[in-house]
């Protein structure tokens, strides 16, 4: 299945919820979000030359969060900056993009890895389904530097804040595989469960 801006998405009842009078509009946007920022990966790949490694990966993380901060600032919504990172937050609802695969894999594969930085783990903690509200409590005599840094953050996100996990699929060649957007519990083992998810259409645009 496949959409262009022309062709907008019908959303479900749990995106209407999730995301109010904005909800059709921003389950059009993601995937065409996506398309435009896998372009821009792909002509970065073939700009490098390289055949082992390639900066496909980190372009296209970057290019997926400006796209969706672009999408939420044309809609009127806020784009909130948490430590360095724009994250598009709708009717308190963020935005939180992530390629779990380079090739199709099932969503239930999905793993966050291992180098993963502690400010991602704990925006699920924070953010996340059944989230405490704030970090955790912390004797002040204890709270680090980093800690308090980190809080501030996730207050600035806004304690009402919480996250829809847009995961995806993609590699240089082929772009985006498959879209699922949801509600999502980050386990210890960096494994999630799901509360709920959708899948959304893949969208194509023009190579770069």
């Amino acid at each position: 299945m496949s959409v262009s801006d022309r062709d907008p998405v019908a959303p479900s009842a749990w995106a209407i919820e999730r995301f109010g009078r904005h909800a059709g509009a921003l389950a059009t946007a993601v995937p065409l979000q996506l398309a435009k920022a896998h372009a821009k990966a792909h002509a970065a790949h073939r700009a490098a030359g390289l055949k082992k490694r390639s900066p496909y990966g980190v372009a296209l993380a970057g290019a997926v969060r400006e796209g969706l901060a672009d999408a939420a600032r044309e809609l009127g919504e806020p784009v909130r900056d948490v430590r360095g990172y724009e994250y598009a937050v709708i009717n308190e609802h963020a935005l939180f993009p992530f390629r779990y695969a380079d090739r199709p894999r099932p969503l239930d594969r999905a793993r966050l890895p291992a180098n993963a930085s502690p400010t991602r783990r704990r925006l699920f903690h924070a953010h996340g389904p059944q989230a405490q509200d704030g970090l955790f409590d912390v004797d002040a005599g204890l709270a680090t530097e980093e800690y308090l840094g980190l809080h501030e953050t996730f207050e600035e996100l806004g304690n009402s804040t919480r996250l829809v996990c847009v995961f995806f699929t993609a590699d240089a060649e082929s772009g985006i595989h498959v879209i699922h957007w949801g509600e999502a519990h980050l386990e210890p083992d960096r494994t999630f469960i799901w509360l709920h998810k959708e899948q959304l259409p893949v969208a194509s645009v023009p190579l770069e």
